[in-house]
């Protein structure tokens, strides 16, 4: 993992949360670490880069890369929030359908604003993601 710029930094999440702008996204970034620890059941970790993470697995790809990522999560980035939530294994095309206004990047979703979604299909995402990387990579809660 020594190469990788990704990591746990170590830092306390309250105290990140503080610095989170603007206000309404510092509201999302507790309304998600909220949805979820509730359906994960993990404790937040702060990675690099201003994400917050649930899980990890560690991972070894054919060529012999081999690293730790955390299993799921997200960054509150200033023009949307980043959902880290598809391990691009699976088609979650029907739990999309029905998710709200977001934008599908190759690993993760993009939101303009947290009340564009349904939080209830959000964490049912979430669970379908871990679920399916589960069966890739074991997942781990810390």
């Amino acid at each position: 993992m020594s190469d990788l710029k990704t990591r746990p930094t170590g830092q306390a999440l309250s105290e990140w949360l503080d610095t989170v702008q603007p206000d309404r996204r510092r509201e999302e970034t507790r309304a998600l670490d909220q949805l979820f620890r509730k359906v994960t059941g993990f404790a937040p970790q702060l990675w690099a880069g201003g994400m917050v993470g649930y899980g990890r697995y560690d991972y070894t790809y054919e060529s012999g890369r081999s690293g730790t990522f955390m299993a799921t999560g997200f960054a509150p980035r200033k023009a949307k929030l980043s959902i880290y939530i598809l391990p691009g294994y699976a088609d979650f095309g029907p739990i999309l359908e029905r998710l709200g206004k977001h934008k599908k990047g190759k690993s993760c979703l993009y939101i303009n604003k947290l009340e564009d979604v349904d939080l209830d299909v959000l964490g049912e995402l979430i669970v379908a993601g871990l679920k399916d990387l589960g069966t890739h990579w074991p997942v781990h809660p810390d």
